[in-house]
């Protein structure tokens, strides 16, 4: 299933956001160069809130321990466990497209 979330345009360069679908929570990001990543929106280390956390290149830091992961792959990039991601992509309208799992769960 996809979800729309909204106009790209909602999201400057460098930043990331929160969305509520369903009962997911999914953060969304857009890197400098225009690149869009979906994750889960807390931090697997203590819930932390990455779309709030700092995007540089292709990765985001947790903004409360400075956890750091990879947005394309969700790996983490030290010592705790890796993010969920979700396919994302922009529609002919510029609108963010998030893939769901067949029951509206993640993939």
């Amino acid at each position: 299933m996809e979800i729309t979330l909204g106009p790209i345009s909602a999201i400057p360069p460098g930043e990331g956001r929160m969305f509520e679908v369903g009962s997911e929570r999914i953060a969304v990001f857009v890197t400098r160069d225009g690149r869009v990543f979906a994750t889960q929106a807390g931090c697997p280390h203590r819930g932390g809130p990455l779309a709030d956390g700092l995007v540089g290149g292709c990765t985001v830091i947790c903004p409360l321990h400075q956890q750091k992961f990879n947005l394309e792959t969700g790996e983490p990039l030290g010592s705790y466990e890796g993010l969920r991601t979700y396919p994302v992509r922009l529609s002919a309208a510029n609108q963010i497209v998030v893939k769901l799992g067949d029951n509206g769960a993640p993939p």
